[in-house]
C-alpha cells in the first residue's frame, strides 16, 4: 500500500500524531484534506470585501495553527477546531483590512452574479433581505435605499452588532459567530436579533 494510502485510514487524530513526530507525507495530506473546507470559507467571507486569494492564504495560517494548537484531550474533534481557528483567522484578516472603514451593505454580493446591475441587486435581495426576515419581493432596493440601508448600519448598530452582522452574512450560525468572536452565544443571538428588528423596522419605516 502506497503512503497516502495508508494515510488514508488515518484518523484526524492519528494524523496529528503523525505530523507531531516529523512526519512530513501527515502534513501534506491534512492540508490536502482541509483545502476544501479554507476554500468554501474563503468564497464566503470574499462578500465582506476581501481578496480570495488573500483568504485562502490566511485559511491555511489558520489550518497550520489549528494542528499546532489542537489538544486531543480538550477540544471536542480536529474537525471542529480546525474549522474554528480557520473562521478567526480569516475573519481577522477582513478586519484588519476594513479597520479604517464599515463594509458598506452592497459589497455584500454573492460570487455567482455576473456583474451586471440587476443581478447583482437580486442577489443582494435575496442574500440580505432574506436573511433579515423580510419578503424581498416585497422591497425593491434602488441605490438610495441600498445608501440608506449603509447609513442605517453605521449609525445604529453596536460595533458587536456589526461584526455579527458581518459574520452572519456569511451564512454562519450564531453558535459559530459566536465562537468566532469569542463570545457566549446567548450574547451573540441577542446582538442578532437585536440587529435584525433595528434593520427591519427602519427599513419598513422608510418604505411607508
Amino acid at each position: 500500500m502506497t503512503k497516502n494510502g495508508e494515510l488514508k485510514n488515518c484518523t484526524d487524530d492519528e494524523l496529528i500524531e503523525k505530523i507531531r513526530i516529523g512526519d512530513s507525507a501527515a502534513m501534506d495530506f491534512i492540508c490536502d484534506k482541509y483545502k476544501v473546507m479554507v476554500r468554501s470559507k474563503a468564497k464566503s467571507m470574499f462578500i465582506l470585501g476581501a481578496d480570495r486569494e488573500d483568504l485562502i492564504q490566511e485559511g491555511m495560517l489558520g489550518l497550520f495553527k489549528a494542528i499546532r494548537d489542537y489538544d486531543m484531550g480538550r477540544d471536542a474533534s480536529f474537525y471542529t477546531f480546525a474549522e474554528l481557528c480557520i473562521n478567526r483567522q480569516m475573519y481577522t484578516a477582513v478586519q484588519a483590512s476594513q479597520r479604517k472603514k464599515h463594509i458598506p451593505l452592497n459589497s455584500y454580493i454573492s460570487l455567482d452574479n455576473s456583474g451586471d446591475d440587476e443581478n447583482a441587486q437580486s442577489v443582494l435581495e435575496t442574500e440580505f433581505l432574506d436573511k433579515m426576515g423580510m419578503n424581498p419581493e416585497q422591497v425593491i432596493l434602488d441605490n438610495e435605499r441600498v445608501e440608506y440601508l449603509n447609513q442605517l448600519i453605521a449609525q445604529e448598530l453596536s460595533e458587536f452588532e456589526k461584526q455579527v452582522l458581518d459574520l452572519y452574512i456569511t451564512g454562519m450560525s450564531y453558535s459559530q459567530i459566536a465562537k468566532v468572536l469569542a463570545r457566549d452565544e446567548k450574547s451573540t443571538d441577542n446582538a442578532l436579533q437585536r440587529l435584525k428588528a433595528k434593520i427591519k423596522k427602519h427599513l419598513q419605516d422608510e418604505l411607508v
